[in-house]
């Protein structure tokens, strides 16, 4: 008697997440951080291009391709004609928002061990939105705190700007590595001769994920807090 044998276990490849390179901000930082909190992309794989050929194979594209999309995993905010909010907030979404509106209840649920659908886990959605998120929008969209008509007369006695998350964020675009060896660069040009540009982006990469961790270590501790400390309160 003979036995077929065992069917092979059919592997699959990692999701691909796509953003933009170049110059990055904290909301897609947080956005490609609280998307690999989840099942579905853990693991997963980061590209950062602007290549629309190549943005095209991504699973997931957030905050470039001109595209919002759920059902097609697109999330960008940059169109013209967008205009989508939190419920019950005026503030346009970022790339942070729109991941947080779709997956923000999965990654509270999976995070707390909170039912999905409970009402604990609502209540933490929106005050997390309240207290974290929406200020990332906000920023990211170039909304004032206040309104203009209530600050034109006022001026700051000092500069606070600097110790912001999207400060901090917009600090890691900086190679220090490279500007700390004038030989390796022409002035004139400002091209990196010592660096190719695979090496170039890869150091790029390296300083994205820094500043995704960043912002979602930032988010987890916020999560937790209200989780156990304000919620139960």
């Amino acid at each position: 008697m003979t036995t077929s044998p065992a069917p092979k276990r059919v592997k699959t490849s990692p999701p691909l997440i796509g953003t933009h390179n170049g110059h990055f901000h904290a909301d897609e930082a947080l956005a490609i951080y609280l998307l690999r909190l989840l099942p579905t992309y853990n693991p997963s794989t980061l590209l950062r291009t602007r290549d629309p050929s190549l943005l095209a194979n991504c699973h997931t594209v957030v905050d470039v391709g001109g595209e919002y999309e759920a059902a097609q995993n697109r999330y960008d905010h940059h169109q013209r004609t967008f205009d989508t909010t939190f419920p019950n907030k005026s503030t346009k979404l970022s790339s942070a928002g729109l991941v947080y509106l779709h997956f923000g209840k999965a990654i509270i649920a999976q995070r707390t061990g909170l039912h999905p659908e409970s009402e604990d886990v609502e209540i933490l959605w929106r005050k997390l939105y309240n207290e974290f998120i929406e200020a990332i929008d906000a920023n990211d969209n170039g909304i004032s705190v206040y309104p203009p008509s209530e600050t034109a007369n006022l001026s700051k006695r000092f500069n606070d700007s600097g110790i912001t998350l999207s400060s901090l964020v917009g600090d890691l675009n900086n190679d220090f590595s490279i500007s700390a060896t004038p030989e390796s660069t022409d002035h004139e040009t400002n091209d990196t001769s010592s660096a190719s540009k695979p090496d170039l982006q890869a150091a790029e990469d390296t300083r994205f994920l820094a500043a995704s961790n960043l912002m979602g270590t930032s988010f987890l501790r916020k999560l937790n807090g209200y989780h156990t400390s304000w919620l139960p309160a």
